[in-house]
Protein backbone atom coordinates (compact mmCIF):
# COMPACT_ATOMS: atom_id res chain seq x y z
CA UNK A 1 0.00 0.00 0.00
CA UNK A 2 0.97 3.49 -0.81
CA UNK A 3 1.58 5.29 2.45
CA UNK A 4 1.51 8.77 0.82
CA UNK A 5 -1.86 7.81 -1.01
CA UNK A 6 -2.97 7.00 2.15
CA UNK A 7 -2.08 10.02 4.20
CA UNK A 8 -3.78 11.99 1.50
CA UNK A 9 -6.92 9.94 1.36
CA UNK A 10 -6.97 10.55 5.46
CA UNK A 11 -6.64 14.24 5.00
CA UNK A 12 -9.25 14.29 2.59
CA UNK A 13 -11.96 12.64 4.37
CA UNK A 14 -11.23 13.69 7.71
CA UNK A 15 -14.09 16.11 8.22
CA UNK A 16 -13.09 19.80 8.56
CA UNK A 17 -14.75 19.60 11.97
CA UNK A 18 -13.33 17.10 13.75
CA UNK A 19 -10.20 18.91 14.56
CA UNK A 20 -11.15 21.52 16.91
CA UNK A 21 -9.66 24.51 18.54
CA UNK A 22 -9.71 22.44 21.83
CA UNK A 23 -7.94 19.63 20.45
CA UNK A 24 -5.51 21.73 18.49
CA UNK A 25 -4.67 23.66 21.89
CA UNK A 26 -4.54 20.20 24.20
CA UNK A 27 -2.10 18.94 21.69
CA UNK A 28 -0.08 21.58 21.46
CA UNK A 29 0.23 21.62 25.05
CA UNK A 30 0.86 18.03 24.79
CA UNK A 31 -2.07 16.69 26.41
CA UNK A 32 -2.99 15.33 23.47
CA UNK A 33 -0.84 13.15 20.51
CA UNK A 34 -0.73 11.05 18.15
CA UNK A 35 -0.30 7.65 18.74
CA UNK A 36 1.60 5.17 16.46
CA UNK A 37 -1.82 2.65 15.52
CA UNK A 38 -2.96 5.50 13.69
CA UNK A 39 -5.27 7.26 16.35
CA UNK A 40 -5.27 10.21 18.41
CA UNK A 41 -4.58 9.66 22.03
CA UNK A 42 -4.98 11.63 25.62
CA UNK A 43 -1.40 12.29 26.91
CA UNK A 44 -2.48 14.05 30.12
CA UNK A 45 -5.32 15.59 31.90
CA UNK A 46 -8.21 16.96 29.10
CA UNK A 47 -11.69 18.14 29.75
CA UNK A 48 -14.56 16.04 29.28
CA UNK A 49 -15.43 17.88 25.95
CA UNK A 50 -11.91 17.45 24.59
CA UNK A 51 -12.00 13.52 25.34
CA UNK A 52 -15.18 13.50 23.70
CA UNK A 53 -13.51 15.12 20.76
CA UNK A 54 -11.03 12.91 20.41
CA UNK A 55 -13.00 10.08 20.87
CA UNK A 56 -15.09 11.53 17.35
CA UNK A 57 -11.64 11.69 15.41
CA UNK A 58 -10.84 7.85 16.53
CA UNK A 59 -14.48 6.40 15.07
CA UNK A 60 -14.17 8.87 12.11
CA UNK A 61 -10.66 7.09 11.70
CA UNK A 62 -11.59 3.85 12.15
CA UNK A 63 -14.55 4.13 9.88
CA UNK A 64 -11.73 5.50 7.17
CA UNK A 65 -9.15 2.82 8.10
CA UNK A 66 -12.07 -0.32 7.59
CA UNK A 67 -13.62 1.48 4.30
CA UNK A 68 -9.55 1.96 3.20
CA UNK A 69 -8.85 -2.11 4.27
CA UNK A 70 -11.69 -3.50 2.62
CA UNK A 71 -10.77 -1.82 -0.51
CA UNK A 72 -7.47 -3.01 -0.15
CA UNK A 73 -7.74 -6.29 0.93
CA UNK A 74 -5.92 -6.01 3.78
CA UNK A 75 -6.82 -5.38 7.89
CA UNK A 76 -7.88 -2.12 9.47
CA UNK A 77 -5.01 -2.02 11.51
CA UNK A 78 -2.72 -2.40 9.46
CA UNK A 79 -4.33 0.12 7.77
CA UNK A 80 -3.88 2.56 10.91
CA UNK A 81 -0.52 1.43 11.33
CA UNK A 82 0.65 3.12 7.35
CA UNK A 83 -1.09 5.97 8.79
CA UNK A 84 0.53 6.45 12.06
CA UNK A 85 3.73 6.23 10.47
CA UNK A 86 2.75 9.20 8.37
CA UNK A 87 0.83 10.96 11.02
CA UNK A 88 3.96 10.75 13.33
CA UNK A 89 6.30 12.17 10.88
CA UNK A 90 4.03 15.49 11.29
CA UNK A 91 4.38 15.88 14.78
CA UNK A 92 5.82 18.89 15.71
CA UNK A 93 8.49 20.21 18.41
CA UNK A 94 6.90 20.03 21.91
CA UNK A 95 4.04 17.76 20.69
CA UNK A 96 3.33 14.30 22.18
CA UNK A 97 3.13 11.25 20.54
CA UNK A 98 2.73 7.40 21.76
CA UNK A 99 5.53 5.42 21.01
CA UNK A 100 5.36 1.64 20.20
CA UNK A 101 5.97 0.51 23.35
CA UNK A 102 2.47 2.17 24.39
CA UNK A 103 4.79 5.06 26.45
CA UNK A 104 3.87 8.78 25.61
CA UNK A 105 6.73 10.88 24.54
CA UNK A 106 7.55 14.57 24.04
CA UNK A 107 9.48 15.52 20.32
CA UNK A 108 12.73 17.35 21.15
CA UNK A 109 14.11 19.53 18.16
CA UNK A 110 16.29 16.44 17.43
CA UNK A 111 14.27 13.49 18.00
CA UNK A 112 12.64 11.56 15.28
CA UNK A 113 9.07 10.42 15.88
CA UNK A 114 8.84 7.67 13.35
CA UNK A 115 9.48 4.35 14.33
CA UNK A 116 11.71 1.94 12.32
CA UNK A 117 9.47 -0.13 10.64
CA UNK A 118 8.27 3.10 8.90
CA UNK A 119 11.82 3.90 7.30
Amino acid sequence: MRKAFLLAFLVAATPAGAQTAAVDAARAAGLVGERYDGYVGVAGPVSAAVRSQVATINIQRRSLYSRLAASKGVSPQDVGITAGCQLLARVGVGESYMWTDGSWRRRGATDSTVPNYCR
